[in-house]
């Protein structure tokens, strides 16, 4: 896929996976999200090559992350999105969802997905609301997955 890169004042958006950085990414979401607290660094870097990503810069040190997953036909599920504390404030957020939204391969799809406790202000700019009908959505969600291999981890030591 074309990688995608905008740039201002001194930031960036790309979507060249070279430029990632793996453990900045990591430290974060696995010490600082609910969503994916303890998260395994192998398991991070596979969900990293299975996804589009958007890392964002300032003057080449990643401050934020999005991820997307999708078949690029009908669906996408927007994951993973977050800007360092020290640069919120700045419009950083609606830019880097604005870039997501905005890349040509995710056009035309019929439905995005965001599962989120935070920020809804945001993504309803974009367009995304509650579900409609809730009755409608199923899931299966193992919300201690990761423990279990910080206790493989352990026994293994």
């Amino acid at each position: 896929m074309e990688i995608v890169e905008t740039s201002k004042n001194g930031y960036t958006i790309s979507t060249d996976k070279n430029k990632l950085d793996i453990l900045s990414i990591h430290k974060f979401l696995a010490n600082e999200t609910d969503w994916n607290n303890g998260i395994p660094i192998n398991t991070l870097k596979k969900s990293i090559n299975n996804s589009l990503n958007f890392g964002l810069y300032y003057k080449n040190k990643q401050i934020g992350y999005a991820r997307i997953i999708s078949d690029y036909t009908t669906i996408a599920y927007l994951g993973d999105v977050y800007v360092l504390q020290e640069y919120r404030g700045k419009g950083l957020s609606k830019w880097l969802i604005n870039e997501v939204m905005e890349h040509p391969n995710l056009q035309g799809l019929r439905r995005w997905i965001l599962l989120t406790d935070t920020a809804e202000w945001l993504y309803k700019k974009f367009g995304f609301t509650e579900l409609p009908n809730p009755e409608f959505y199923m899931e299966k969600h193992n919300s201690n997955v990761y423990n279990r291999f910080e206790k493989a981890n352990i026994n293994n030591k």
